[in-house]
């Protein structure tokens, strides 16, 4: 037996203790801790593509006028500031469907 169908059976079992018990199936640890890593490297890569395209921004220009450093930093840094702002707006968005999660918990317990 391979380790993918020990998974398989053993997720087969939860679901049918939970249905047993009257609960919809819980997600597990491990789903938890993935979902939570996808939004992780969800505002990383937020952030980064916002001081790339900055960046790229900033270098086209310099390149266009001849002036390398003068629109190099500014638009980095505008990169910087709108990654940021990104990635707390997906933060605030994910700290309110967590909230709403909850409270929807709540209400049925």
């Amino acid at each position: 037996m391979t380790d993918e169908d020990q998974k398989q059976r053993l997720a087969r079992l939860e679901a049918r203790i939970d249905a047993a018990k009257g609960e919809a199936p819980s997600k597990s640890h491990a789903d938890e801790h993935y979902s939570q890593a996808h939004l992780a490297w969800r505002m990383v890569i937020e952030l980064v593509v916002g001081l790339g395209i900055g960046f790229g921004i900033g270098y086209g220009l310099d390149r266009l006028f001849g002036t390398l450093p003068i629109f190099l930093i500014p638009f980095t840094l505008l990169g910087l500031a709108a990654g940021i702002k990104t990635m707390l707006r997906s933060a605030r968005e994910i700290q309110t469907t967590q909230l709403a999660d909850e409270a929807e918990k709540n209400e049925r317990d």
